[in-house]
């Protein structure tokens, strides 16, 4: 029986920043029309960390399973590091699944029944992100899929679940997020490249290879702040952004001077406190 430490562990707490961050931006773009809901935004955010947890733990149970995760250089795994029987950790995927389904058909039922839909293929994309006999992370889609749900999607989607429409900055505000969420991954990927080659697991690291990785990681990383000049000219409060500029610094310094293995874990935690900051300033920036 896993330890509750080691469940914590497991949940890959470095990563829950790109589920909470979008929830924070689309929120902001709703003050800033002047329509937030501030229990929808709650409820927003309670989809998007279970769905997030969700996919970190079903992640685990498939790789563990399949044998991806025996030799391990990040953070644990709790099947493959055999703290806890792959059944369990099945079951707290699903459960997080479930209390995503359920937040969602609280929102569904106060907006539009079509959101529905949106969770459906968010918790199935979820699942076969690295599940199933043909799971898509393993095509070096993992990449379009974050972008794509922990971008566009949870961004647009808290805010129209407040505003119920969609104004061009909800689009605007998602593609930072989107970049910063997938410089999450590739950093991710490209430590786990050695292990991945061995093992079959064709992510879009691996594709690459680590050269072309790196420079992909540096442009996620850069690329929002370019976004957030661009969205000031007729939001000049989105420059506030740029305080976090400093943040990005760090890991894109040790990624492009050829940091790996171990090395990249310290990455994690950079990168999703650049997540935090950009995210919270870029959402006060378009609130006021």
């Amino acid at each position: 029986m896993a330890t509750a430490s080691q469940w914590i562990a497991g949940s890959r707490p470095r990563t829950l920043p790109a589920s909470l961050v979008p929830v924070i931006v689309g929120t902001g773009v709703a003050v800033g029309e002047g329509q937030a809901v501030w229990w929808r935004a709650l409820l927003a955010g309670v989809v998007a960390l279970a769905l997030q947890i969700g996919v970190n733990y079903s992640n685990d149970y498939s790789d563990g399973v399949r044998g991806t995760d025996d030799e391990r250089v990040g953070p644990m795994r709790l099947v493959g590091s055999g703290a806890a029987p792959p059944r369990q950790v099945l079951a707290a995927a699903l459960g997080c699944f479930l209390l995503a389904a359920v937040a969602g058909l609280v929102l569904a039922a106060v907006t539009t029944w079509w959101l529905l839909l949106v969770g459906a293929v968010a918790i199935v994309a979820a699942w076969f992100y690295t599940g199933g006999p043909n799971p898509y992370g393993y095509r070096a889609l993992g990449e379009v899929s974050v972008f794509v749900f922990f971008g566009l999607v949870a961004v647009v989607g808290t805010v129209y679940v407040q505003v119920e429409g969609v104004p061009w900055e909800a689009w605007a505000a998602a593609v930072p997020v989107g970049l910063l969420a997938c410089a999450l991954l590739v950093a991710n990927n490209l430590r786990d490249i050695p292990t991945d080659t061995e093992s079959g697991k064709r992510t879009l690291a691996v594709l690459l290879g680590g050269p072309r990785t790196r420079i992909l990681y540096a442009a996620c990383a850069s690329l929002p702040f370019p976004i957030a000049l661009a969205v000031s000219a007729p939001h000049p409060w989105a420059l506030l952004t740029l305080l976090a500029a400093p943040l990005s610094l760090p890991p894109v310094q040790k990624v492009m001077q050829g940091a790996k293995g171990p090395e990249l874990i310290p990455v994690l935690g950079e990168t999703g406190r650049l997540q935090v900051a950009y995210g919270a300033l870029l959402a006060v920036g378009l609130a006021l």
